[in-house]
């Protein structure tokens, strides 16, 4: 739940922020010992409308006690002993007790007690209380309630206007009685919707700021997923070039130093490269809490690099043999760069299950609006280790069917004959927000 903190209060001036303060202190406390303010208005109630009557002794509207005033305001009525109005003032005050906690059972015994007080013929100033229990009915209880408590209160306050017809012309008094009823029922429904209107706006925010939260684990996680992928197509490569240069080095270093000695610069220069990218991708992972030195970006890959990353393979005893078909430089950078990883990630599964020694072809179609990227291998050139099964899928391959669903691709892989095929389709025709 939201609540309106002090910079917001003091924003709004000195005045409001203070009567804003008060306000909610006020909440706070009642939250915690609601019955005090029960006992508060109860006792509110009795020092400014029961304590004149007590001290007087009267129960004249208006009277002084000696029954003195203007005729019109003398009013004809019972005079109760003390004990008797001490006990109608409490069965008038006291129910307002429970007025929050069962404001239904509070007005119909305020009620009762009400009619009573007027069918004996006396007249109280605590009667004020039947207007209390009314707001709070409108405030605190069912709203089917209403009705009802409405009806009754009109049959009440009917009996009041012909008590006092005789000072008072009926019609002016049930105008008068109906309008304090009206008022006090209407400031009761108004706080009852204004409340619930706060009720709803405090759920709508804090649903949005849950909403908000679950947003931003969304797109952490798929930042992780993001970056996981480019380091697995970064890292798996590089060190699959640099493994099988490491063996193919070991194995030439007795027979041709000179092959050994430059297998060594090849795994040093893919090191580096590795390095870079990788420094590239963390770059943008780092906090950016006090000064710092920016890293040093390069531009994403495209097709344009997918030369030198033949070049590297081929580096590592794999051959390759590369075309393409159609206007390949007009496609943009996203496309590029998902071309390049896929590619980047068969080739490195070729050299890693076929091995150095074997042959593989590379080729990039672009036919109007769909592009087709296909690798096969021949297979090791001896049996080596276990071969690849059609249902064999790391995350690889994971990666490669991800990139190719944000162009709304699709790809195959699976074994032709000694060999694995990899075929890969791309979708180049315009979507609402397709791939950013």
């Amino acid at each position: 739940m939201t609540t309106v903190t002090p910079e917001d209060l003091s924003a709004m001036g000195p005045l409001v922020a203070r009567l804003g303060r008060a306000g909610q202190r006020l909440r706070h406390a009642d939250q915690a010992r609601p019955w005090v303010l029960d006992t508060a208005v109860v006792a509110l109630v009795f020092l400014m409308f029961c304590m004149p009557d007590l001290l007087h002794a009267v129960g004249a509207i208006g009277g002084d006690g000696d029954g003195n005033g203007p005729r019109r305001f003398r009013l004809a009525h019972t005079r109760l002993p003390v004990a008797g109005m001490l006990a109608l003032q409490a069965g008038l005050v006291l129910p307002l007790l429970w007025r929050r906690r069962a404001p239904a059972v509070a007005f119909g015994a305020i009620t009762a007690v009400f009619v009573l007080q007027w069918s004996l013929g006396a007249a109280l100033r605590a009667d004020v209380a039947l207007f209390v229990a009314l707001y709070s009915l409108a405030l605190h209880g069912r709203l089917r309630q209403l009705p009802w408590a409405c009806a009754a209160m009109a049959g009440a306050l009917g009996l009041v206007a012909a008590q006092v017809s005789a000072a008072v012309p009926v019609w002016d008094a049930l105008f008068f009685l109906l309008s304090t009823a009206t008022a006090a029922l209407a400031l009761g429904l108004m706080i009852r919707i204004r409340r619930a209107q706060l009720a709803g706006l405090r759920d709508r925010a804090a649903r949005l700021e849950i909403e908000r939260d679950q947003r931003g684990r969304l797109a952490v996680a798929a930042e992780r997923a993001r970056v996981a992928r480019e380091m697995h197509d970064i890292v798996g490569h590089n060190l699959s070039v640099i493994i099988t240069l490491a063996d193919a080095g070991a194995y030439a270093t007795a027979a041709s130093p000179e092959r050994g000695k430059e297998a060594l610069h090849l795994i040093g220069d893919t090191g580096r490269q590795a390095l870079s990218e990788l420094r590239r991708v963390l770059g943008v992972l780092r906090a950016a809490d006090g000064p710092r030195t920016e890293p040093e970006l390069s531009p994403q890959p495209g097709l344009t690099d997918i030369d030198a990353l033949c070049e590297g393979v081929r580096s590592a005893g794999l051959e390759v043999v590369y075309r393409t078909a159609g206007d390949i430089d007009a496609l943009d950078s996203g496309v590029q760069l998902t071309v390049y990883r896929i590619v980047q990630e068969a080739l490195t599964n070729t050299l890693k299950h076929a091995g150095a020694g074997t042959r593989a072809n590379l080729a990039i179609v672009v036919e109007d609006t769909r592009l087709t990227v296909t690798v096969e291998d021949f297979g090791p050139p001896a049996p080596v280790g276990r071969p690849r099964t059609a249902n064999e899928e790391g995350h690889g391959l994971v990666g490669m069917r991800e990139r190719a669903a944000l162009y709304g691709g699709h790809i195959s892989a699976g074994p032709a004959g000694a060999g694995w095929t990899v075929r890969v389709a791309l979708d180049l025709a315009p979507r609402g927000g397709a791939a950013r």
